[in-house]
């Protein structure tokens, strides 16, 4: 069992990458804030509206990054079933 099985690493970032990521990692804070509160706040808003929201968040967040769909699930995806549940007092 050798090391020929590994995938290469690629190098590290550049500069401009790391930049680009941060950047994006930055506005998908930025949405995912603005998503829950709109999701906690919004009186007039239903849950098939909360719900179709949650969905487009996570096309979003793939969008940007789109092989960190487990680290969308791990992370992201608990918060909006949390939040849907208690606004809308799922079971």
């Amino acid at each position: 069992m050798g090391l020929s099985n590994q995938v290469p690493d690629p190098g590290p970032q550049t500069q401009a990458e790391l930049q680009e990521e941060n950047r994006k990692l930055r506005r998908l804070q930025i949405m995912m804030n603005m998503v829950m509160s709109v999701i906690s706040q919004d009186p007039q808003l239903t849950i098939e509206e909360a719900s179709e929201l949650a969905a487009n968040t996570k096309k979003a967040a793939l969008a940007m990054f789109p092989d960190k769909e487990l680290a969308y699930d791990l992370i992201y995806k608990p918060r909006l079933q949390r939040l849907l549940n208690e606004r809308f007092r799922l079971q």
